[in-house]
């Protein structure tokens, strides 16, 4: 029959076949990963996104954020373990680790 793809009895939504596409072509994680970047402050709260700025995520999973000084770094590390766990809520696991740059 013209127009029919074989293997499927039943056309799909829309949001399944791009949802489909973009887990395929892996762009579902790189949209993940852009997306820690734009609700930094979203996920750390305006005291601590005002003495930092998260800047880019690696291949690996790493997450870079500057931080305003050192001695911020060293309290923010502490939090790691919480600020990872709500950074990866949504995202499967994206991040695995976060890297603190001193020098805003």
């Amino acid at each position: 029959m013209k127009g029919r793809v074989r293997g499927r009895s039943k056309p799909l939504p829309l949001g399944q076949l791009l949802d489909e596409w973009l887990n395929k072509s892996g762009l579902a994680k790189r949209l993940d990963v852009s997306q820690v970047v734009d609700r930094w402050a979203d996920v750390v709260g305006p005291q601590v996104a005002a003495v930092t700025r998260a800047e880019a995520v690696n291949s690996e999973g790493t997450l870079w954020v500057r931080v305003a000084t050192s001695a911020w770094a060293n309290e923010l590390s502490l939090m790691a373990p919480r600020i990872l766990a709500r950074l990866n809520q949504d995202r499967r696991g994206t991040i695995k680790e976060i890297r603190w740059l001193t020098g805003l």
